[in-house]
């Protein structure tokens, strides 16, 4: 894995959803990508705009990036997560790793 810069889509998607904003979000994403979430696929955009309005932008996620690394073309994100999501059972810093394939300019 090589340490990156954020850039392109995912950074656009980052962006967006720090911002709040569903349709920013949703347009990062290509017609017929997935999304696995917490053991749960979503597939195509409008399960995708489901998700992202009710669990993203809903539960007020906001992300800081603190790594961003290639591998094999893929994104590796790693950030630190906030939000007015269910804490239970979590440790006070949340630290996830989103994995990102881009194809053509979108996720």
């Amino acid at each position: 894995m090589i340490a990156t810069e954020l850039a392109g889509v995912v950074a656009e998607h980052i962006a967006a959803v720090n911002a709040g904003d569903t349709d920013a979000v949703v347009a990062t994403f290509a017609e017929d990508a997935y999304v696995n979430d917490a053991r749960r696929e979503f597939a195509g955009l409008g399960a995708i705009r489901r998700w992202v309005a009710r669990e993203m932008i809903g539960d007020k996620v906001c992300i800081e990036v603190r790594e961003v690394l290639g591998h094999y073309g893929d994104t590796i994100v790693r950030g630190a997560y906030d939000g007015d999501f269910d804490r239970a059972g979590l440790p006070d810093e949340i630290i996830l790793s989103n994995y990102f394939s881009v194809r053509d300019g979108k996720i």
